[in-house]
């Protein structure tokens, strides 16, 4: 799956992060990169120092959203 050792960087350190919830981190591998305040700037961050190659943008929440999603049976 793209990025999966990213988003378990992401879920590893989460815990600890919750002076930075609302900030942007940006992670390569299993390497946090910084907190950022915008995604413009997180993003921006990531095409500088990785080029193409990819990385994780996201911004930290300490509780993730749930969507329900149902569709109509016809």
């Amino acid at each position: 799956m793209a990025l999966e050792k990213e988003l378990e960087t992401y879920h590893k350190y989460l815990p600890s992060w919750s002076e930075h919830e609302g900030k942007f981190v940006l992670i390569k591998d299993d390497e946090v990169f910084g907190f950022f305040s915008s995604y413009d700037d997180v993003v921006r961050e990531g095409y500088r120092r990785f080029k193409l190659d990819p990385f994780l943008a996201k911004r930290v929440n300490m509780i993730e959203q749930s969507h329900f999603i149902s569709r109509l049976m016809v």
